[in-house]
């Protein structure tokens, strides 16, 4: 998931696929990355951008020995599907 950006000026994570770009915006404050919302180009939409921008997210969250607190309805949804991510919330 190397291709996953943290665009931390821009408080997001971005995905580029095919000229499009995902983001997953967050706020970031003691240790705790809130994620606030998920956008996927409609033209990358039933792909799996979505979740492989949300897999690489949480890969660089849990590598930096944050938490994750999912406001994201998206986010919440793709760690309610994949046990591995649970220990990251907060």
């Amino acid at each position: 998931m190397n291709d996953v950006i943290d665009n931390a000026a821009e408080q997001r994570f971005e995905l580029e696929v095919n000229g499009h770009t995902a983001i997953a915006a967050y706020e970031r404050d003691s240790g705790v990355v809130t994620f606030t919302h998920t956008v996927v180009p409609s033209a990358l939409r039933g792909q799996g951008v979505g979740s492989r921008l949300i897999e690489g997210a949480l890969t660089q969250v849990q590598e930096a020995g944050e938490k994750v607190r999912p406001l994201c309805t998206f986010v919440a949804g793709y760690i309610a599907q994949h046990p591995q991510w649970q220990d990251l919330r907060a």
